[in-house]
């Protein structure tokens, strides 16, 4: 075999990594702040490391402000937000246990499936996707079920409908039961007013209104949950998602519970500190400025929004598909010629909705104004004129 012949080395068959630089305009993940890249190049510290148990002593008290409360106990999760979710469902909804779903898009049907194997009695309230709930609603269903734990989706991500909670909480309090809300799409974006609102468990996620890069689950929990969770005697089905471990681990005595993604952890840092510094209530305001010219600007196209306007995720925008016209065709020709990536809808809105964010750095006046132009051209250019 000549030397030409000779087989290279696997690494020389691969070229070095180049990803496209896209405008991520859809519902996740959103764009991230050039200090939070600069964040994840910082030389790694062990995961017992002095250095590393206070930057996760850090990150929980900037997360405080984020999520609106000043007590109980704020924890991360290493996964993603499905990861946060799952560490609810095992730790607060016991086998046998009724579990009260507010159903109305994808991700309460994922609350669903995942009480369901933990051997949950599971009790819906069924709704259809980008719907939300009346406080009499709220209250007659806790009433008549008597459940265990309540649960419901704040910013439901599939449909853009986003559900107040103080009369779910209330109700559920009166009831002696739990609440578990899922603030994935919210956190960082629009008010999650935890105390306020009296949620027991929230969990979020890095990706969206916190514009960090996926990969880690912020989760509150108020006294009442605490003190559930030291009581329960019957351990949590899921040793890595056992919060009893994992809070012991990053609060009270550090033992070693399993490696944490130290980079990552410096990442949620550096992002919750550029939220602090602009000032999370400025941070919210920005967004609904935004979100109220995305709203006019896609109005003047002669487009309508999925969800009443009383019920909208600021960062989250759900638009109606005109008539005759391919969604996934459209979002092609934007990622193709505009390089701007944006979803489209699933389960009963898939080819019904265009789901498109404006989160993080992208919430400006000149990124909703470009962003507008160019989805302009490609409606048009897939045959839509108003």
């Amino acid at each position: 075999m000549s030397a030409i012949e000779q087989p290279q080395p696997a690494a020389l068959q691969f070229p070095a990594l180049e990803p496209p630089r896209r405008y991520l305009f859809g519902p996740g993940p959103s764009m991230v702040h050039p200090r939070v890249y600069g964040a994840l190049a910082k030389p790694i510290v062990g995961h017992l490391d002095p250095y590393f148990i206070q930057v996760m002593t850090d990150v929980q008290q900037l997360l405080k402000t984020a999520f609106g409360t000043n007590d109980g106990a704020t924890l991360v999760i290493s996964g993603t937000g499905s990861a946060g979710m799952e560490a609810a469902v095992a730790n607060f909804v016991e086998p046998g246990a009724k579990i009260a779903v507010f159903a109305n898009g994808y991700f309460s049907d994922r609350l669903t499936e995942m009480a369901k194997r933990q051997g949950a009695n599971v009790v819906r309230f069924e709704k259809a996707w980008g719907e939300t709930y009346t406080e009499d609603e709220a209250r007659e269903f806790i009433r008549r079920e008597k459940p265990k734990v309540v649960a419901y989706v704040h910013a439901e991500t599939s449909t853009g409908a986003l559900q107040a909670g103080q009369a779910i909480c209330a109700a559920a309090h009166d009831a002696g039961a739990l609440v578990i809300a899922d603030c994935v799409t919210s956190l960082g974006g629009v008010p999650v007013a935890f105390d306020q609102t009296g949620i027991d468990v929230a969990y979020s996620c890095t990706q969206k209104g916190l514009s960090c890069p996926p990969g880690l689950s912020p989760m509150e929990m108020s006294p009442r949950a605490m003190d559930f969770l030291r009581a329960r005697t019957s351990p949590s089905r899921s040793w890595y998602l056992d919060l009893k471990l994992i809070h012991d681990y990053s609060t009270v005595s550090h033992r070693y519970h399993h490696t944490a993604p130290i980079s990552m952890f410096y990442a949620l840092r550096e992002a919750l500190l550029v939220i602090a510094e602009e000032g999370i209530e400025n941070r919210w305001e920005r967004h609904r400025r935004c979100h109220r010219s995305f709203v006019k600007g896609v109005e003047a196209l002669g487009l309508r929004m999925h969800v009443p306007e009383d019920h909208r995720i600021a960062i989250l925008n759900t638009v109606c598909v005109p008539e005759g016209i391919d969604e996934a065709k459209v979002r092609k020709r934007l990622l193709d010629e505009s390089d701007i990536e944006i979803a489209g809808g699933f389960g009963p809105l898939a080819g019904k909705v265009f789901r498109i964010g404006m989160m993080g750095p992208l919430a400006t006046e000149d990124n909703v104004q470009f962003f507008l132009k160019e989805f302009k051209k490609a409606l048009n250019a897939e045959g839509y004129s108003n």
